[in-house]
C-alpha cells in the first residue's frame, strides 16, 4: 500500500532531529563483567536475516489453514475479521484449555468457511499436523514465548498478541527460533500496519519539529479497581489447569488466577501490558524511527488507593534515558476522567480532543510538538497559541494487519510487525517492571548486552524459571 503523504496546514522551517541508535556494535566488549556475572553479546543478533528463502511460499489460490490458540474476546475477533478477509483461508483448530469458551467463534467460523473448526486442548495438537500453515497465539501472556517457539520448530507461522514476551530471555529466545526455522512472527502491534503512523515518521525526520527533547506516552483505564482474591478450590473438569499453568509455577486452581491472570506477575506483565501500554510504546518507538534499547530506567508506582495485596499496581511512571532524549511512560486503572479515542474517529478523518485523551503520545520538539493517537485518531502539530501546523487523520489498522500476516504466510516477507522490533518494544515493559519491583529503583541497562549493569536481584529478572516440560532454553 502506498504512504500518504502528510497535509502540511502551514509554512515551516527545518531543523536537525538527531536520533541515535542505542546499540551500536562498536561499542561492544566481549565478556564485560557486569551484574549477575560475565555478560555476553545475545545470540540471536548474529541470526537476524532480512528475508527468508522462497521455499515454503504459498500461490494466492493455496488455501492458507490455520488455527487459533486461546479462543477469549480478543483471540475470536482476530479469527473472524481474519476469516472474512477474502483471503482464502481456513480455520481448521481452535484450541482453549478451558471448555467453556470457544463455542462462539467455532459456530461463526462454521458459518463463514462451511465446515467447523476442530475444538482441542493441547496446542501441541496443532503443531503435530502438517496440513497447519500458521497460528493465532492469543493466550495468558505467560504462554506466549512457549507457544511461538513450539510453533516455529513444528514449521508454523505466528501471529503472537501483546505483549509478545514474559520477561526479557524469552523476547531474544522467540527471535532466534523465528530465525532459525525462517519463520514469520507477526506481533500484535497492529499500529505498524497504519499508514499515519509512518507519516508522522516522515514529518520528524523531515527535522519540522527541531530537535526532540522529550517523548510522554500515556496508557490510561477507567479506575481505580478493589482486588478480591476467591479460595483455592479443586479446578473444574472443564479445565485442564496443569496445562493453564505451563511453564509457569505449579499451584491450586483458584478462579481468580484463572479469569484475572494479569492481576498476577506468573502470568502477565503488569498494568503496562493490561492497560494497553504496549501498543503506545512500540507506536512511539516507530514514529522515532525505531531506536534500540535505553540506557537506564526508572520506575515508581504503588497501590495507591486500595491495600489489598495484589501484586500489580494501580498506577506506574517510568522514565526511560535514550541518551539524547528521554521517554517517559505514565500508566494506570485510575483516571475515570479520560477515555479513549472513540471509535467514529478512529473509524473516520477527524482527531481526538488531545487533553483528555488517555493513550496518546506526545512528542516534543525545540521548535513545535506533536499528538499521536494509537489504533487511529491520526497526528496533529501545534505551534504556539495552538495553532495546527500540519495533520494527518488515522485508521483502525487491525485488518491491514491481518492482510500483512496472511500475505506474508505466502510470500515469506518479514511482516511489519516483526519479532525483532516487537521484542525490543516489549523489553521497555519489562525494564518498568523489574524496576518497580525492585524498589522502584534506578537501573542501568547495556544495550549491548540487554542486561542490568548495577544490581543482581533486578537482573534475575531478565529470565524466570520454568516448570519441567515447559521449559524455554537457551537451545531452541
Amino acid at each position: 500500500m502506498k504512504r500518504r503523504k502528510f497535509f502540511k496546514l502551514a509554512s515551516t522551517g527545518v531543523a536537525g532531529l538527531a536520533l541515535g541508535s542505542a546499540c551500536r556494535p562498536g561499542d561492544r566488549e566481549a565478556g564485560r563483567q557486569v551484574a549477575g556475572g560475565t555478560a555476553e553479546v545475545p545470540a540471536y543478533r548474529e541470526m537476524i536475516k532480512t528475508s527468508f528463502s522462497g521455499e515454503h511460499a504459498k500461490a494466492p489460490s493455496d488455501r492458507v489453514v490455520l488455527a487459533l490458540i486461546g479462543s477469549g474476546n480478543w483471540g475470536t475477533r482476530l479469527a473472524l475479521e481474519t476469516a472474512g478477509l477474502g483471503k482464502n483461508v481456513w480455520f481448521k483448530y481452535v484450541c482453549d484449555v478451558d471448555d467453556t469458551r470457544g463455542g462462539r467463534v467455532i459456530n461463526e467460523l462454521e458459518k463463514i468457511q462451511g465446515t467447523a473448526p476442530v475444538a482441542v486442548r493441547d496446542m501441541r495438537r496443532v503443531f503435530d499436523d502438517k496440513e497447519v500453515d500458521g497460528v493465532f497465539v492469543t493466550t495468558p501472556e505467560h504462554w506466549h514465548a512457549l507457544a511461538t517457539i513450539w510453533a516455529c520448530q513444528a514449521g508454523k507461522d505466528v501471529y503472537v498478541e501483546k505483549s509478545i514476551s514474559h520477561n526479557i530471555f524469552e523476547g531474544q529466545q522467540m527471535i532466534k527460533a523465528a530465525m532459525k526455522y525462517e519463520r514469520i512472527v507477526q506481533c500484535g502491534t497492529q499500529n505498524r500496519s497504519a499508514d499515519y503512523v509512518f507519516t508522522a515518521r516522515d514529518y520528524i525526520k523531515s527535522g519540522e519539529l527541531g530537535d526532540l527533547v522529550s517523548v510522554k506516552v500515556r496508557a490510561f483505564l477507567d479506575g481505580p479497581v478493589p482486588f478480591n482474591e476467591a479460595e483455592n478450590t479443586d479446578h473444574p473438569s472443564t479445565i485442564d489447569w496443569d496445562l493453564w499453568l505451563g511453564p509457569a509455577p505449579s499451584v491450586p486452581y483458584n478462579v481468580t488466577r484463572h479469569r484475572s491472570w494479569g492481576y498476577y506477575w506468573e502470568y502477565g506483565g503488569g498494568i503496562a501490558t493490561a492497560g494497553e501500554a504496549s501498543h503506545q510504546l512500540d507506536m512511539a518507538r516507530l514514529v522515532l524511527d525505531n531506536p534500540g534499547f535505553p540506557k537506564s530506567v526508572y520506575c515508581a508506582g504503588g497501590r495507591y488507593f486500595f491495600d489489598d495485596n495484589r501484586d500489580m499496581p494501580d498506577y506506574q511512571m517510568a522514565t526511560f534515558d535514550y541518551g539524547n532524549f528521554v521517554l517517559n511512560l505514565e500508566t494506570g486503572f485510575c483516571i475515570p476522567y479520560m477515555s479513549k479515542t472513540p471509535l467514529d474517529i478512529r473509524l473516520g478523518d477527524t482527531f481526538p480532543k488531545w487533553m483528555q485523551n488517555s493513550q496518546r503520545v506526545e512528542i516534543l520538539g525545540t521548535r513545535k510538538m506533536m499528538y499521536v493517537g494509537r489504533m487511529g485518531g491520526g497526528w496533529q502539530v501545534f505551534d504556539r497559541d495552538e495553532q495546527i501546523v500540519a495533520q494527518d487523520p488515522g485508521y483502525f489498522p487491525l485488518e491491514s494487519h491481518l492482510h500483512d500476516f496472511v500475505d506474508c504466510i505466502r510470500s515469506r516477507s518479514k511482516p511489519k510487525g516483526d519479532i525483532v522490533e516487537g521484542h525490543k518494544s516489549a523489553v521497555l515493559i519489562h525494564l518498568a517492571n523489574i524496576s518497580y519491583r525492585s524498589g522502584n529503583k534506578q537501573l542501568l541497562f547495556s544495550p549491548d548486552y540487554e542486561t542490568i549493569l548495577n544490581d543482581d536481584n533486578a537482573a534475575a529478572l531478565i529470565r524466570r524459571s520454568y516448570r519441567q516440560g515447559f521449559e524455554i532454553t537457551d537451545k531452541v
